[in-house]
């Protein structure tokens, strides 16, 4: 390998130090890091100089010839503008014109690998992952140790006399040397599942879900009767059931037996699991005179408590995802009793679905003809009119139903209250 490769790389390294998630090299700009934990980092200035773009260019081809002539490393992705490398035990992506405005040069590097008895699972818990959880999403926001959750998953089930593999795009997965780690094959993880059909794991890690394709490789490994575990991006366990059904990914009937677990995980830690089943029922808040609209629901309870949170299930042609406890749990149909009037400023319980055409609020009879804000991980997104039946519905199309979904594909928290 020629020794100005090595020195560029020698320079890349040396940005590191035990605490350093990643390094973030950005033309005209400082070297700057992620130093810290999942949850609780800080970005730093790594010093004072200006990054400019001979330097990153000269950084960019030599961790590509790197990666063509070391045996343990590889090109992921090489695109003009845009090449994402794992580089021994760094994932690096890198852009730059006409991809991106100025080059940048992103590096990550896991400083954290926990085993599954690190994160103190309830035995509970750990009795549902030994014996009955087949289909699992682990979702948390980006940073928040998801994959750090799953890489332990994979060693866990290995360790259990399975047979485990993982399929990623890049594969950074930090796992033992028994888990063969796959790759999009020919650029198609469909193609890349057909494979692993024939070697026939018990578990496959899939990291993670982004598109539709995604979803849908997912779903064909667990109907083949594959263990999955699936990572997600999503600000909660419901968000990330959500992003399952949207668009018809999965037909709600075949949700439970597509994932029957979702683990949320906050700042490196296991902050949330619910589990699913399937009932034919009368969804919560129908009354027995309405017995003819009883039909295939969904049911999503917190799996420490038991309790029933959400129902999901088909109403006048939409997906509707309905939170059923608590203040949620007094939300009406038809014939119930309306509640009183919200007050300006006052938190809104609410529930979004989408279709093809357009996304839906349940808001429930309470805010009936109120004016109500939504946000987006509390940033404002617009405001819109709740109408009698407890909902608003707004056209994909329009400014305001593209904010919505998009925010809710990223993961974000949606809210909403009362207009002033």
């Amino acid at each position: 390998m020629s020794e100005w490769y090595d020195d560029e790389i020698d320079i890349l390294e040396s940005y590191f130090d035990e605490h350093t998630m990643s390094v973030h090299l950005i033309e005209n700009n400082p070297p700057r890091a992620k130093r810290g934990s999942p949850g609780d980092w800080a970005l730093v200035d790594l010093s004072e100089d200006i990054l400019t773009h001979e330097d990153l260019d000269v950084m960019a081809n030599a961790i590509i010839e790197s990666a063509r002539n070391d045996r343990f490393s590889f090109i992921e992705i090489e695109e003009e503008g845009a090449a994402v490398v794992q580089l021994r035990n760094l994932r690096i992506a890198i852009a730059m014109p006409p991809f991106a405005d100025k080059y940048e040069i992103s590096a990550i590097r896991p400083i954290t690998k926990l085993s599954i008895e690190d994160y103190n699972l309830s035995p509970k818990l750990m009795k549902r992952l030994e014996s009955r959880a087949e289909g699992i999403l682990v979702s948390g926001a980006p940073g928040s140790g998801k994959s750090t959750f799953a890489a332990a998953l994979a060693e866990f089930y290995s360790r259990q006399g399975n047979v485990v593999k993982t399929l990623e795009q890049p594969r950074d997965l930090q796992v033992s040397e028994d888990i063969v780690q796959y790759s999009p094959l020919d650029g198609s993880m469909e193609k890349a599942a057909d494979i692993l059909l024939l070697v026939r794991p018990d578990y496959v890690v899939y990291d993670e879900l982004r598109k539709d394709s995604d979803f849908q490789a997912y779903s064909d490994l667990r109907s083949a009767g594959v263990g999955m575990v699936g990572v997600v991006h999503a600000g909660s366990a419901i968000d990330a059931l959500q992003r399952l059904i949207h668009g018809g990914r999965v037909e709600l009937g075949q949700v439970p037996s597509t994932v029957d677990t979702v683990i949320h995980i906050e700042a490196g830690r296991v902050a949330k699991v619910s589990s699913l089943s399937l009932k034919v029922k009368l969804p919560t808040g129908m009354s027995s005179s309405q017995r003819d609209l009883a039909r295939p629901v969904v049911e999503v309870r917190d799996f420490e408590e038991g309790i029933l949170e959400y129902e999901m299930f088909t109403f006048g042609g939409e997906r509707v995802v309905m939170p059923v406890r608590g203040e949620a749990a007094t939300r009406a149909y038809a014939g119930r009793r309306e509640p009183r009037r919200g007050a300006p400023g006052e938190s809104v319980p609410i529930s979004v679905s989408y279709s093809k055409k357009k996304v839906t609020i349940y808001a429930g009879r309470k805010y009936a003809k109120q004016r109500v804000e939504v946000y987006a991980d509390n940033v404002y997104l617009f405001t819109t009119v709740i109408g009698r039946n407890g909902e608003s519905s707004i056209r994909i199309r329009t400014k305001q139903g593209k904010a919505l979904v998009d925010a809710i594909e990223e993961g974000a928290v949606i809210t909403a209250k009362v207009a002033q």
